[in-house]
């Protein structure tokens, strides 16, 4: 018995390590199909909304991708401006840092011929390479997330026939259907919240900067939209950049430099320490240790997009487990366990 339990736990070890190289491998297929899963989750209050009222399902589908890509044209467009103006503006900020950085160093007594070793100007291309060389392909990868989201929306609709034939066994048919049902509402409701949460951070740290007169604005407050979706590190992440060019821009003043730091110190602790505990609670109900551990998975495994994708994939693994009485140890330590506490 004990050898079975153990070849099983090997057989176990090998599938996930297999699995996950799987995953590395093909990361452009499987990426966008699970980016386009989840959007389904969004979605499908809309696509509930509009059928019921007799509209087709063909023009469901249209109308939803429809409003789905005007949004992503609208910021891919935004920001490939907002590229465009970086880039020419690059030279002068190149030259302002170079300023910074001498100085600084002479008040530190670092010799000046030091920093003549660093090939500044060919480290700052090859980074704008590489950054446009992830723009292009997120966009290749945005055409394949609309064309799996449109298979499945038309295909939703027979889900439950096809489910309902695979699994003969009544209870196992709702074991699996209350599984996806349960998946689709809690994720659904947790993206919808997080986008939203997500959109006001970005504004209102756009109308900081804004104010403040700091340079790219609009493209900063994108970036904190973006990676307000990826837990505590993404806010952190996300108020670097303006802090950064605000230290070029303004010195050798340090008055808007550090105003700046303060305006989205308060912003990230005004949304992400009071508002969305209390508009969230604890919806996903994540431990913090399993929530760090996708993150660091997955970001591992996808880079930026994987950690963007690292909570509601946790919590879709914990309602999975939470189906199965086997599996059911591994849910409970997943869990955050507060609605024990208060039991």
């Amino acid at each position: 018995m004990k050898e079975i339990k153990f070849l099983a736990a090997c057989v176990g070890l090998l599938t996930v390590i297999a699995v996950g190289a799987v995953l590395n491998v093909a990361q452009n297929v499987f990426m966008p199909l699970l980016i386009a899963w989840l959007l389904s989750f969004v979605v499908a209050p809309a696509v509930r909304f509009l059928t019921a009222h007799r509209v087709p399902m063909w023009l469901t589908v249209f109308l939803v991708i429809g409003v789905l890509f005007a949004i992503v044209f609208g910021v891919v467009t935004v920001i490939s401006d907002r590229m465009s103006e970086f880039i020419q503006i690059v030279p002068m900020y190149y030259e302002r840092l170079l300023t910074i950085v001498k100085d600084v160093s002479s008040r530190l007594s670092v010799p000046p011929t030091f920093w003549n070793t660093i090939d500044w100007g060919s480290q700052l291309r090859l980074r704008l390479l590489q950054l446009s060389g992830s723009v292009f392909s997120l966009s290749s990868s945005t055409v394949m997330v609309f064309i799996f989201l449109m298979f499945i929306l038309v295909g939703s609709p027979y889900v439950e026939l096809k489910l309902r034939r695979a699994f003969a066994d009544e209870k196992s048919f709702h074991r699996v259907v209350g599984m996806l049902a349960t998946i689709s509402s809690q994720i659904g409701r947790f993206l919808g919240v997080m986008a939203l949460i997500s959109a006001v951070t970005g504004l209102c740290v756009w109308m900081a900067l804004s104010l403040l007169k700091v340079e790219f604005a609009a493209s900063w407050g994108l970036l904190a939209f973006a990676l307000n979706f990826i837990p505590t590190v993404g806010s952190i992440v996300a108020s670097i950049p303006p802090i950064l060019v605000a230290v070029v821009q303004f010195y050798p003043g340090f008055v808007l430099p550090l105003a700046t730091a303060l305006s989205l110190l308060a912003i990230q602790m005004l949304i992400g320490n009071i508002i969305t505990p209390k508009v969230m609670g604890d919806r996903l109900n994540l431990s913090p240790v399993v929530i760090l551990l996708s993150l660091l998975f997955w970001g591992w495994l996808w880079g930026v997009m994987g950690a963007l994708l690292a909570m509601p994939l946790a919590a879709i693994l914990k309602i999975v487990c939470e189906n199965f009485p086997s599996l059911n140890v591994l849910a409970v330590m997943m869990g955050s366990g507060k609605n024990y506490s208060q039991k």
